[in-house]
């Protein structure tokens, strides 16, 4: 039905055609995103150093020369700026005896758990109970596999603590990144078809991601009213290590893009569907953006810097009811032009 079932046999195989193009063209970018992906991976070799270096300075093994903590502070001079001589000599003194307690400090407590609370997507996760856990979260790496599959571990570093006997927690996400052979042209990146996390090793009576509840029982016949205790799931930020599963199968995505556009997947239902795409949509931005940007996470200016792009609204048009042509799959071009509406007076 529409225009496009209306026009001549010649027309209709011509569009063939062009879809045919377009399918040769959907596997280039295919290939496209598989060359970004090694791209990747091979930077990633040469930020590795860094991410290390930043580790042993928030954890405390290694501490920065006056030259290399050497930085502006537009806030920190204006202050100094706006003090009057004698009052920054009192400050010195009481700077100095600060120092001495200071000493003890080692690294930048909390670095990690501070940055989950800034991120409004993780901090969501985050329970009052897990921040003693994440408190021990003293770093978080990335590993990439290039190929068959290709995807990404995260690693989450955790010093000895009382609950757990894990030193490394892991996410992996492995994609696939070609068209679907029924529906190529939905193709818009590498997508996800599985994620793993691991098991978490938990000291007796520490499992934060369950809860003891009590309920009562009535019997049947004789009237009897019992109280029992049940085990039952409980909102934790670990509860991440441990996602939903889904079909083995490759060519059974999740329905989630590198790009975080979401097509529905039969196989999966959709309570399933939604937390994995959250779940995906985590992963990718711990590796994407949370990883290689710690500090300004932590500080709060790369936060900043998001905010500043705000969703623009759609332009308002005389088009209300959605009847123009760009919705209207019976518009037929022809039959416009001879709108005496739009003739020109």
């Amino acid at each position: 039905s529409g225009y496009i079932q209306s026009l001549p046999a010649p027309v209709k195989k011509r569009i063939k055609a062009l879809k045919k193009i377009q399918l040769e063209a959907t596997k280039i970018e295919a290939n496209f995103y598989e060359e970004v992906h090694l791209l990747e991976c091979k930077y990633h070799q040469k930020f590795g150093p860094l991410y290390a270096k930043r580790a042993t300075i928030t954890k405390g093994e290694y501490e920065p020369t006056e030259d290399e903590c050497e930085w502006p502070s537009d806030s920190e001079d204006e202050e100094e700026a706006a003090l009057a001589e004698e009052i920054k000599e009192k400050a010195k003194l009481e700077d100095a005896e600060k120092k001495v307690e200071d000493k003890d400090i080692k690294g930048i407590p909390s670095f990690w758990l501070t940055i989950f609370k800034n991120v409004e997507m993780i901090a969501d996760m985050v329970q009052e109970a897990d921040e003693p856990v994440l408190e021990a979260l003293n770093d978080i790496t990335v590993t990439f596999s290039e190929k068959n599959p290709m995807g990404f571990t995260l690693h989450f570093h955790f010093m000895n603590n009382e609950y757990f006997t894990n030193t490394i927690l892991t996410k992996s996400y492995e994609l696939k990144c070609e068209p679907d052979e029924e529906d190529p042209f939905s193709f818009e990146g590498p997508e996800i078809f599985k994620c793993t996390g691991c098991t978490i090793d938990w000291h007796k009576g520490k499992n934060l991601t369950v809860k003891q509840v009590k309920k009562k029982q009535k019997h049947k016949s004789k009237g009897i009213v019992r109280t029992i205790t049940k085990q039952v799931k409980a909102d934790s930020f670990f509860n991440f290590f441990d996602p939903r599963t889904v079909p083995d199968d490759p060519n059974v995505g999740l329905g989630c893009t590198v790009c975080c556009t979401c097509h529905r997947n039969a196989e999966v239902d959709e309570d399933t569907q939604a937390l994995l795409t959250v779940d995906f949509e985590i992963g990718h931005y711990i590796r994407e953006r949370i990883v290689p940007r710690a500090v300004l996470f932590f500080t709060g200016e790369a936060l900043d810097d998001e905010s500043d792009f705000e969703e623009e609204e759609d332009e308002d048009d005389d088009d209300d009811d959605g009847s123009g042509s760009d919705n209207d799959p019976d518009f037929d071009p022809k039959k416009s032009q001879a709108n005496p509406e739009c003739k020109q007076q």
